[in-house]
């Protein structure tokens, strides 16, 4: 009873930020779960060379975030008018009947359409931080956004590991199924957890015609933060495709080959579990340029070496520290479009910054599996360390347009 009682005194916001973790932890147990592995699920559906492997795991990989980019500036505007709550909605049970039917794939073909299919109804992450972000006192914002955060990456950290025991003991289909039961049950939690009092704007009136960037403080700053968003998700990605390859590369025997594979891909989330909050938190107190740009040369600081490593308990040292970077670059980018943008435009920025994203993540991928193909998985990191350059670069031009130090 006491319990109950706490939850109801507390503040809207906060009961609806702890119920989307619970989404946010779903989904990405969810995808987690099933991704590391698709490298090795598509290898079982015909003789493939490593070229082919590589750019069928790239376009798998990518093409939903191709979908996404498309999409999700009408899922924003939409958003605006009727709430973040539906979009929430639309997004969980659009991967639970997606990723469920994912499992079924007879051939590559049919798996790389479900996968553009369910990038044109996911999501669900991203308005998350949209609506958390429209509700959050201002001088709560990084703490909070990190906090969202460990839900997510949370279950990037289990995902993995439960879905390498489970790709070992039961084949690849089968995580996919667990995906979509994940969603499912993201759904029933954000009927029942999330409350959201949301005033439509009027399509006619003056603040629904004018652009979504009309309102903004510091442009400069809020299009670098969508343009990191872009390049720290291809950095990332770019990983995804060859990283069960890469590690099957670097072992001697290839028993529990996708348990490793798990084990390598959680490594980051443990670390941003960690990292999170407190970056979070150190943001809000000294100021969010200072976390991001050192966060950002954390990245590129371990990137650059792990192009040298030569076993997979090197790789996994290295994945560690590139979770440490994340939990410095996606939250504080979050934070400090929340706290530039108007209310009332938060959706459109926050689709902006998702299709930006997405974008990214169809970058990274395609890149990773052209330059892996013709050259060698390590190569990848080499290319992730430029991306990392270029998006200091950005950042330091727009602190300095906008004149902030």
């Amino acid at each position: 009873m006491g319990g109950n009682n706490m939850m109801n005194n507390l503040p809207r916001w906060k009961k609806n930020t702890y119920a989307i973790w619970v989404g946010n932890f779903a989904t990405g147990a969810g995808a987690s779960m099933s991704l590391p592995f698709l490298p090795l699920f598509i290898s079982t559906m015909g003789n493939f060379s490593q070229w082919q492997l590589s750019l069928y795991s790239g376009i798998a990989f990518s093409i939903t975030f191709l979908s996404q980019a498309i999409v999700s500036p009408l899922w924003g505007r939409l958003a605006d008018r009727t709430g973040r709550k539906p979009m929430l909605l639309r997004a969980a049970i659009g991967m639970t009947i997606t990723a469920t039917l994912t499992g079924l794939s007879p051939n590559v073909w049919i798996l790389i359409l479900l996968r553009l299919i369910q990038g044109a109804f996911s999501g669900y992450i991203n308005n998350a931080y949209a609506l958390v972000a429209s509700e959050v006192p201002t001088n709560q914002s990084g703490k909070t956004m990190g906090m969202l955060t460990t839900g997510s990456v949370g279950g990037q950290l289990i995902g993995p590991i439960f879905g390498g025991i489970i790709a070992d003991a039961f084949g690849y289909r089968i995580p996919f199924f667990i995906f979509g039961f994940l969603m499912f049950l993201a759904t029933i939690i954000t009927v029942f957890g999330v409350t959201e009092k949301f005033t439509p704007i009027d399509r006619n009136s003056k603040l629904a015609k004018q652009s979504a960037f009309a309102g903004i403080k510091n442009i400069h700053i809020v299009w670098a933060m969508i343009i990191s968003s872009m390049l720290i998700q291809a950095a990332t990605n770019s990983i995804n495709p060859i990283i069960s390859l890469f590690v099957k590369e670097l072992l001697t025997s290839h028993s529990n080959l996708a348990l490793i594979s798990g084990i390598v891909a959680a490594l980051p989330g443990i670390a941003t579990l960690i990292a999170a909050p407190r970056l979070g938190a150190l943001g809000d107190h000294i100021g969010p340029q200072k976390v991001l740009v050192a966060g950002l040369i954390l990245s590129g600081a371990v990137f650059l070496p792990t192009f040298f490593v030569g076993t997979v308990m090197m790789l996994g040292v290295f994945r560690f520290l590139i979770g440490i970077a994340d939990a410095a670059l996606l939250p504080v980018t979050q934070t400090v479009m929340s706290v530039n943008t108007p209310h009332e435009a938060i959706s459109r920025i926050f689709s902006y910054n998702q299709s930006f994203q997405a974008i990214g993540s169809v970058l990274g991928p395609m890149l990773a599996s052209i330059v892996a193909g013709v050259l060698d998985y390590r190569y990848v990191f080499l290319m992730a360390t430029l991306l990392v350059i270029i998006n200091l670069i950005v950042v330091l031009w727009a602190y300095r347009k906008d004149g902030l130090k």
